[in-house]
């Protein structure tokens, strides 16, 4: 029978009506022959609401009690669906991470997945049983709860779909599939029907909030297809997959946007060997991700380093930063989170010139100033004054014709 991964988000399962409505669509492919293994995040609000409680009484919680602590918002959603599938005389079992065996690293908040014993599940499969498994969370090497960062139920459903090497892993969400744009902010945007693991990835890691990035890599490295689409219609949605040739006959696939960044600039570094590594290794201890690193030419033996951070971790970036920069004799420590990151992706770049000049025409052409640039095969990133963010976002998606059918956004 083939075996298929669901996994839907907390606005699926945001109350006790949409927890039965998800349930009768699980249900219908459980009918239809298929075995199901289904993967939940928590309610929607739910984890926002278990980290005010926590900050309310202490300001800096502990990182281990923090992650036992959110772990209960998926611990609700898998038991109250359990309990309807069994109240209808369905066989089903819900699973928390330690029952599924899904074990991490101990990086609390921000676990990674090592490795999943899937026996537990197999057995549950194999007495005809609907098997719900917490996502968001695992354990660690002694038995500690972990939690795997926002986005971590995708992860967790695809990690468990690679492991069980299952036919098909759908993620539902709140929206019908992956869109060539943010729909809110650009009103011509269209639903991709296909689109390629690289070319997800980048948009993930550069704002797109429809899958998280990690589970775009598990889906890439283990050959998972992931059918991206919405718990409340029927309709199909988006297919991440292989790249094949037609793919490349797109020039652009999408543009994006991240509002969650900041920038740090240290001016006048001198410019010698082990410079770069004592400034970053400091944040690679803590766990900080940078992200775009820009090094002008050196004059006179100086340079300027610029790099972006999450804007949530700016503050700890600069604690770290500081005390470096003095060390090392720098001029000036500078930050700003006014910024935000506009991207344009796609596998035709490799093969077409001229998409950097479009890209940055464009933006000229409505004044807005680049203050970074950093570009890769399939994606060029502009970090931009984040007040011209939407606008840019609808004159890019014009400029590559992202409104027409596929594959008319070509340069010539």
């Amino acid at each position: 029978m083939p075996l298929i991964v669901q996994k839907y988000g907390g606005t699926s399962v945001a109350n006790p009506e949409r927890i039965a409505n998800v349930a009768n669509r699980v249900v219908k492919g459980w009918r239809e022959g298929h075995r199901m293994v289904v993967v939940l995040s928590a309610m929607a609000g739910e984890t926002d609401r278990l980290i005010g409680l926590a900050r309310e009484v202490a300001e800096e919680p502990d990182a281990r009690e923090l992650d036992v602590l959110m772990a209960t918002g998926e611990q609700v959603t898998v038991a109250l669906f359990s309990m309807f599938l069994k109240s209808q005389g369905i066989p089903a079992t819900s699973l928390l991470s330690h029952q599924a065996r899904i074990y991490t690293n101990r990086a609390y908040g921000r676990a990674r997945i090592i490795g999943i014993d899937t026996a537990r599940i197999l057995e549950e499969l194999k007495k005809n049983r609907i098997v719900i498994v917490a996502g968001f969370q695992g354990v660690d090497e002694v038995g500690n709860i972990t939690t795997l960062g926002r986005g971590g139920s995708d992860t967790t459903a695809v990690a468990i779909a690679a492991a069980l090497k299952a036919d098909l892993c759908e993620i539902y969400t709140d929206v019908e599939g992956v869109y060539t744009a943010d729909p809110r902010i650009c009103p011509r945007s269209r639903k991709l029907s296909r689109i390629s693991y690289d070319e997800m990835l980048e948009l993930a890691s550069l704002g797109a909030k429809v899958l998280e990035i990690r589970s775009v890599g598990f889906a890439k490295r283990y050959n998972v297809p992931l059918h991206v689409r919405s718990s409340f219609t029927e309709r199909p949605g988006t297919l991440v997959t292989k790249e094949d040739k037609d793919m490349e006959d797109i020039l652009v696939s999408g543009v994006t946007y991240s509002k969650n960044d900041a920038r740090v600039t240290i001016t006048r570094v001198p410019d010698v060997p082990g410079i770069a590594a004592k400034i970053f290794n400091p944040m690679v201890e803590a766990n900080i991700v940078v992200d775009m690193i820009i090094q002008n030419t050196s004059i006179e033996g100086l340079t300027d380093l610029t790099f972006t951070v999450p804007k949530g971790d700016l503050k700890k970036t600069l604690e770290l930063i500081q005390p470096v920069a003095r060390e090392i004799g720098a001029d000036k420590l500078l930050s700003d989170e006014h910024i935000a990151k506009v991207s344009i992706v796609g596998v035709g770049m490799r093969n077409n010139a001229g998409v950097a000049s479009r890209m940055f025409s464009t933006l000229a052409a409505q004044n807005i100033n680049i203050l970074t640039i950093s570009t890769s095969e399939i994606k060029i990133s502009c970090v931009i004054e984040d007040k011209y963010t939407e606008l840019a976002v609808r004159e890019l998606h014009d400029a590559f014709g992202l409104e027409h059918v596929r594959p008319r956004n070509r340069l010539n």
